[in-house]
């Protein structure tokens, strides 16, 4: 299985979160700068779209990107707290001409005590943009906040994957 993780802004994959990860396949982590680059879905769709990704896992402002390049390659994510309503004044352009290949699950989690991408936010967006061929997995974590502890990145990554092998 080929994961492909997008980070959050001015962020990476810590070792502790690649080593939850790689138990479960082998990890893809671009270092994506979003803040030079409006353009960052199409050139995450342009460089993986051709390669053998499974699942896509993103967080924050990487949780906005694996939203919408899930939905153009049919591909299943799991996504903390991603940054869907808002993106902090940075500039991130969705593709008019990406396709459209709904993902059949996406697992959503947000943070009750996230105070950067609240999480009303999310689910307002959700309730407005989903689409009807996914199913959404969505937990709202009552002691969560904006960055996702070793713990419970483990625990929801466990989850996500036993809901996969079904």
């Amino acid at each position: 299985m080929n994961i492909l993780y997008l980070h959050g802004l001015e962020s990476k994959l810590s070792e502790p979160k690649r080593v939850i990860l790689e138990a479960y396949g082998n990890v893809i982590a671009p270092d994506i700068d979003y803040k030079s680059n409006p353009n960052m879905i199409q050139n995450l769709y342009d460089e993986y779209h051709n390669q053998d990704i499974n699942v896509i896992i993103g967080s924050s402002m990487g949780g906005f990107a694996a939203y919408h390049l899930a939905n153009s390659l049919g591909l299943c994510a799991l996504l903390y707290n991603p940054a869907l309503p808002y993106r902090s004044n940075i500039e991130q352009i969705i593709p008019a001409t990406l396709p459209v290949n709904n993902a059949s699950f996406m697992r959503i989690v947000l943070g009750a005590q996230d105070v950067v991408i609240k999480a009303k936010d999310n689910l307002n967006y959700l309730a407005q943009y989903s689409n009807s061929t996914t199913d959404y997995d969505i937990r709202i974590k009552r002691e969560l906040a904006h960055q996702i502890p070793v713990e419970i990145f483990e625990q929801e990554t466990k989850t996500f994957f036993e809901v996969l092998s079904y």
